[in-house]
């Protein structure tokens, strides 16, 4: 077997997917963390080891039999002095790389022309490749633009500027030029560095096939989505004061945005081939990247309510009115608030709730039920319907029945998601989150009534929330309701 590969970062958001990429492929990882419990291995070929970068005698365990060890850490979490943290972390894993005999260290710093007056969070990105470089270790340094996927931290702050910013009053620096690159672009470079002839130092500038100012990104980002955003551009903000305005907007990623925002003064532009004459890596455009970040992102975004109940009766008695539901059999509670609904999304152009349903008794894939499709459907277990009114984002109701105690009694799940579009989307979901706890809760109690007595009723148009012979579980009620 080969010996394995270090990583370091392994819990961070490149490090995370770069231990998923080497699992797949079967590659051997060892993992250096300082909390072990917070790695997740899919595989058997991965190990994870305690340790800490800032701990040196920590690392020789770790780095003991590895060929090539990728570093893949950074301290702006930890406030003003991130800079000489990091240049000690830097210091003490390229001695104990040393001493261990590692072939290579490969590193991901930030791309800048070094020309320049560079940020802090730049300067400190080069002075760790330096210092890495100074253990006399050959060194493989990426320097990357913004990286562009769900959960990166710079996607997570354009999405959260324009998402909640109808109109953004917008520093100088959001018409510096940068070159903004897909995540799994970052992981295929950092991947194929292993395979690299051992030619001792590298230092290789990545990038999209895209060269845009941080302003055409937030543009794109709101078309991708449909929404109208001005951009408003006041010369007088500076990136210190852009990092304290970023901190009110985005409080969850207060501290390390600002060190981020205080370096977009600097242009980051590949000036190199190197890099692609090397790896023959295919880029992906912005366009395409930025799309299945949003697609991935969504579940960061979405807000989901989720209630469960247990009852006494197998999953196709339970079942049955789940897939009865609509039409004239009505939606069992508060059907007068569905009408209205209806009638205000008929008002807006939309198709309201009246549409129907094709067969009473029971549907199929893309079947139309009043103002859903169905989406997914599993006879006994699952029905998702997705919403066709006219919302400000895009919404889901699913049902999913689990047989348990040997299918003598069922699980009965049902789960409303939003994902929300823009400043309207976030504050429709949170106007309407009483409504919503009231007609979800009566909802599924009284599917579940229904089922107990193993036939549909007709429609009698009551909002009157009836008792249940089932056991509720404690997630039920405004307890299942997950804000994100």
């Amino acid at each position: 077997m080969d010996a394995p590969v270090l990583l370091t970062g392994a819990t961070g958001y490149i490090g995370g997917r770069l231990l998923r990429h080497f699992e797949e492929a079967g590659r051997p990882v060892r993992c250096l963390a300082r909390n072990p419990e917070r790695v997740r291995p899919t595989r058997s070929t991965t190990e994870v080891v305690q340790g800490d970068c800032l701990e040196e005698e920590s690392l020789d365990l770790a780095l003991a039999g590895v060929d090539s060890a990728y570093y893949l850490v950074h301290s702006m979490s930890v406030g003003a002095d991130f800079a000489e943290v990091d240049r000690h972390a830097a210091a003490n894993f390229g001695r104990a790389a040393a001493r261990a005999g590692v072939r290579r260290i490969i590193y991901l710093g930030g791309l800048a022309d070094q020309a320049e007056s560079l940020s802090s969070h730049l300067q400190s990105r080069a002075e760790t490749g330096a210092v890495l470089r100074a253990s006399g270790v050959p060194v493989i340094e990426f320097r990357a633009s913004i990286v562009v996927g769900a959960g990166s931290l710079s996607f997570r702050m354009i999405e959260a500027l324009v998402e909640r910013l109808p109109v953004m009053v917008c520093p100088r620096w959001v018409a510096t030029l940068t070159q903004p690159m897909a995540v799994d672009d970052v992981v295929a470079y950092l991947s194929a560095a292993l395979e690299l002839a051992d030619t001792g130092n590298e230092v290789f500038e990545i990038g999209g096939p895209d060269v845009v100012s941080y302003g055409d990104i937030m543009r794109e980002y709101a078309q991708l989505r449909g929404l109208r955003r001005w951009l408003l551009p006041v010369p007088l903000l500076t990136p210190h004061l852009s990092g304290l305005w970023l901190a009110l907007v985005t409080p969850a990623q207060a501290r390390v945005g600002r060190a981020l925002v205080e370096g977009l003064k600097n242009p980051t532009v590949v000036r190199s081939s190197a890099a692609f004459d090397a790896f023959q890596i295919e880029p992906t455009p912005l366009r395409v990247a930025l799309t299945k970040a949003i697609e991935g992102g969504a579940r960061l975004r979405q807000k989901v309510d989720t209630r469960t109940a247990v009852l006494d009766a197998p999953p196709s008695q339970v079942f049955a009115p789940i897939r009865q539901i609509g039409g004239t059999n009505g939606w069992y509670f508060g059907n007068s608030l569905w009408r209205a609904r209806g009638w205000l999304d008929l008002g807006f152009g939309g198709v309201g709730m009246g549409r129907g349903r094709r067969d009473p008794e029971n549907c199929e894939l893309t079947d139309v039920i009043d103002g859903w499709t169905v989406e997914a459907y599993e006879p006994d277990r699952r029905l998702r319907l997705r919403a066709d009114l006219k919302l400000p984002g895009s919404g889901w109701l699913e049902f999913q029945v689990t047989p348990i105690d040997g299918g003598r009694r069922s699980l009965l799940r049902q789960t409303a998601t939003f994902d929300p579009r823009g400043l309207l989307g976030r504050a429709y979901w949170y106007v309407l989150l009483p409504v919503h706890e009231w007609m979800f809760s009566g909802l599924l109690h009284e599917i579940a009534r229904r089922a107990k007595t193993r036939r549909v009723e007709p429609n009698s148009g009551s909002s009157r929330r009836h008792s249940v012979g089932c056991a509720i579980d404690p997630t039920a009620g405004s307890t299942g309701v997950t804000r994100r």
